[in-house]
């Protein structure tokens, strides 16, 4: 290696276990691997989790770039773009990749520890600055504390960014637009309208000011009560859809009424047989898990478009073991469930008028048509015509997020349920997890739908403490 204006980039081990493609992810700056990250990646090969699988595929790649090459190959560094996966794309201009091949030696403070994997790291990390001084060096992770540590020693230190669907997950699509108090006043006259199998639609001109997307929701400022679903959007001309009020008891849900605007926008997607996917975004306490499963019920049970509804949640930590556990899958399952089995009860709540023979009768049917199932033993299936429900899915990768979308046969419904500021995972953040790049992904396709829900509905109690505590 020589000095070069080109950066020079220090992979910690988290970052590969997260995401193997980020050796090709430094574009024409050069990407160091140390002794201690191939013994930690050795170390973390085995097993069926989703870190151990990105494990196993970066030590592929590193297979792969260093096969046939000598050891003084390997010295000079070893190209990245002859193994990248779209090798033959134009203009693709990568660095090399180099690796600790003779002993990287500097001092740190006596208060690390030198036996730790992280201060080796460290180590090297200065060894490298000290050895070539006009090189900006930089070591990224994931790891917060290693950031911290190595900001001490004087080694500069990034995260991740590639991974990273946002700048600011304040900038996330939230599904739903309130327009000037007098929009619609004053664009009604230019706005051409009909009806079509029992549903008002109308057409709007668009200027340079407006974007919206498929499925975007648009509400009055006003009282005027107007409220609608962007359908189509071609050549700056909006359709538009006048939306199904779900707060009117005539309109209930298997007994569930809209409590407020947001919760009526997400019914009208969730009641949509159109509509293939839809993620709900919220704090807890806004209703995203009852009108699901409410929605989930009426169109299994009752208008028979499903077959079955099929309930998951990611287990933290995402992927382990759930065998320690007795019993079978759903059973295994059934202590992650305490949410939707909550609100499955509140949706089977008798009014007293019946008797226990029909509660039975009633939990038989639903037990029947409602499989709770592990996101372990996803892999490889195909649903058709079912009713999915991921809950919790903030603490889901994007890969993982894939992996599961990608089991829907025709006929299914997959609907996402979480909150990003409620994060378990300790690699993900609101701008790195699966359901930030899932919401952002989806926005334009016609077949799916995101809302944001903001209004806490749970109780008097609830509400005050969410706001004075």
């Amino acid at each position: 290696m020589t000095d070069s204006p080109k950066r020079l980039f220090i992979l910690d081990t988290n970052v590969l276990m997260h995401d193997p493609m980020a050796l090709f992810n430094f574009e024409e700056h050069d990407v160091f691997i140390s002794m201690t990250v191939l013994e930690e990646l050795d170390a973390g090969k085995k097993g069926m989790s989703e870190v151990s699988r990105n494990v196993r595929e970066t030590n592929r790649l590193i297979d792969q770039i260093i096969s046939n090459a000598s050891f003084e190959q390997i010295k000079l560094g070893l190209d990245l773009e002859r193994i990248h996966p779209n090798k033959e794309r134009e203009n693709l201009h990568l660095g090399k990749l180099f690796f600790e091949t003779e002993p990287m030696v500097a001092q740190l403070p006596e208060t690390l520890p030198s036996h730790k994997a992280d201060n080796h790291i460290l180590q090297t990390g200065l060894a490298l600055k000290l050895q070539y001084p006009s090189r900006n060096v930089t070591l990224v992770t994931k790891d917060i504390n290693m950031r911290i540590k190595s900001s001490t020693v004087g080694l500069h230190s990034e995260d991740y960014y590639n991974d990273r669907v946002l700048e600011d997950a304040d900038l996330l699509f939230s599904g739903w637009e309130i327009l000037p108090e007098h929009f619609f006043e004053e664009n009604f006259s230019k706005m051409k309208s009909w009806q079509e199998d029992n549903k008002t639609f109308y057409e709007l001109e668009l200027d340079e000011t407006h974007h919206w997307y498929p499925n975007q929701c648009l509400l009055s400022a006003n009282e005027s009560g107007f409220s609608a679903i962007v359908r189509k959007v071609e050549h700056n001309i909006a359709t538009l859809e006048y939306m199904h009020n779900f707060e009117q008891s005539k309109r209930s849900v298997w007994g569930i009424t809209a409590r407020n605007q947001e919760q009526n926008l997400a019914l009208n997607f969730l009641m949509d047989p159109n509509i293939d996917f839809v993620s709900l975004l919220g704090t807890a306490g806004t209703g995203k898990t009852l009108l699901a499963l409410a929605a989930a019920l009426e169109q299994t049970l009752d208008e028979g478009i499903y077959n079955e509804i099929i309930m998951t949640r990611a287990t933290i930590p995402i992927g382990d073991d759930i065998g320690f556990l007795p019993g079978t899958e759903e059973e295994k399952m059934t202590p992650w469930m305490g949410a939707l089995m909550d609100n499955l009860e509140v949706l089977t709540h008798s009014d007293g008028h019946v008797t226990d023979w029909e509660k039975e009768s009633t939990q038989e049917l639903l037990n029947k048509r409602i499989k709770i199932k592990s996101l372990n033993f996803m892999r490889g299936r195909t649903f058709q015509n079912k009713f999915i429900i991921i809950d919790e899915s903030q603490n889901l990768t994007p890969k993982q997020m894939k992996t599961l979308i990608t089991r829907s046969g025709e006929g299914t419904k997959i609907v996402c349920l979480g909150n990003i500021g409620q994060i378990d995972s300790p690699y993900l953040t609101e701008t790195t997890t699966g359901l930030t790049y899932i919401v952002d992904r989806f926005k334009n396709w016609p077949h799916s739908a995101h809302i944001t829900l903001r209004q806490g509905e749970r109780s008097r109690l609830a509400e005050f403490a969410s706001d004075s505590l």
